[in-house]
């Protein structure tokens, strides 16, 4: 099988050629530790300056509220703990939902072991947190509301803006996970009234290893890496300078015509669903509606089958694709947002996520629509609960 159809950007990308350009030179000519003092260094720096302008710009901040980290699962537990240890004076609880990336959730249950107390919230049968629940959930003790911007399994685009508004209004910090909407969702911290937000670059077209943490200024946070001076003494460890400048350049790239590229993504994944939900007993997991969902995110159910079968079989036929989270893909339970979302475990088990991007073409989609269905129906003539299901049907 020579064809590759790669359809997991939501699990990560390519890295673009002009990004890739731009941090070329960071490893063999412009090396100089930006600490230093010499030109080198000074050149350095300067890079530094310039991707934190570009993070800032994309996201309606100021160049002194961005934070490089290792990643965006730093980035989550950097806000989430720092923000936890550094304000239990004033209380020791916390809420959060249960469709979480594990950085949160996993974070949230540290502090749990830490004399903190964590609210998981419930989402509805697409994903969405109701506001009403979450006023209820606040108390005085309430420190820190963590709610991710878009979910990386299902694609649901949760209500920020409600959800900010609530936060400032009762002055309670508000940290948004938002490694899945950079690049897909227009996005004013200000305007959204987002306290802290974490983002990485192996998301949208950059290098992996490399995200950042959005600190709106006046903020107090304690450290998560302890050591020298960087970051203005937040973030210890000399930076990843080739990573910094790719970030820079990927973030500047992504948020530019998010509109025309999205028009793009929408129309093929629209076509990619209509086409799989012609395969009987299957059902598109996550919201309905195409404003509410990521524009390349496709979560399809097939029942009486597993996800992993699905998976090694198009991966035979030279598909790429996922049933669920990256960060969860050796395990073989259940997504943990699909059960979330009121699915059963036997039909949790038989969604797969098809996510597209920017190198996605109208071919790709049509090839998946054609190899799938045969696949779906060779793996159900094989499961005994479509043997049990069909003699049903015939009684």
């Amino acid at each position: 099988m020579n064809k590759t159809v790669y359809m997991d950007y939501a699990a990560t990308t390519y890295v673009k050629e002009e990004v890739l350009n731009e941090m070329l030179p960071y490893f063999t000519e412009k090396y100089g530790n930006p600490s230093s003092f010499y030109g080198l260094s000074r050149e350095t720096k300067r890079a530094i300056d310039l991707s934190r302008e570009r993070v800032a710009k994309a996201i309606g901040a100021e160049d002194r509220e961005i934070f490089f980290t290792g990643g965006g699962s730093e980035a989550d537990n950097w806000a989430i703990k720092g923000i936890a240890f550094a304000h239990r004076n004033k209380g020791n609880h916390i809420i959060t939902t249960k469709i979480e990336h594990h950085a949160v959730l996993h974070a949230c249950e540290y502090l749990e072991r830490n004399g903190f107390e964590v609210t998981y919230l419930d989402v509805d049968a697409d994903g969405f947190v109701n506001i009403e629940e979450l006023k209820a959930a606040i108390t005085d003790k309430t420190i820190l509301v963590s709610i991710m911007f878009a979910n990386n399994e299902i694609g649901t685009i949760q209500p920020i803006k409600e959800i900010g508004n609530l936060c400032r209004e009762k002055k309670i910090y508000f940290h948004t996970d938002a490694v899945q909407a950079i690049g897909n969702i227009e996005i004013d911290v200000k305007e959204l009234k987002i306290d802290l937000l974490s983002l990485s670059a192996h998301k949208f077209y950059g290098p992996k290893g490399i995200g950042a943490l959005y600190i709106r200024k006046g903020i107090r946070i304690d450290n998560l890496i302890h050591g020298g001076g960087q970051e203005r003494g937040k973030r210890a460890g000399t930076e990843n300078i080739p990573g910094v400048v790719g970030l820079g350049k990927a973030i500047e790239l992504a948020t530019s015509n998010i509109e025309e590229k999205n028009k793009k993504l929408i129309k093929l994944r629209d076509r990619l669903v209509e086409g799989l939900l012609k395969i009987p007993y299957s059902h598109l997991n996550g919201p309905k509606s195409g404003e509410n969902r990521l524009p390349g995110n496709a979560n399809i159910c097939f029942r009486f089958i597993e996800g992993e079968a699905i998976l090694l079989s198009l991966d035979f036929e030279g598909v790429c694709a996922s049933s669920g989270s990256a960060c969860t893909s050796g395990s073989l339970d259940p997504s943990h947002v699909l059960l979330a979302i009121g699915l059963p475990h036997e039909i949790a088990h038989g969604s797969l996520r098809l996510t597209l991007g920017d190198g996605s073409t109208e071919e790709d989609v049509d090839y998946v629509i054609e190899v799938l269905p045969p696949i779906i129906q060779r793996l159900r003539d094989m499961s005994p609960l479509w043997e049990d299901f069909i003699k049903g049907e015939n009684k």
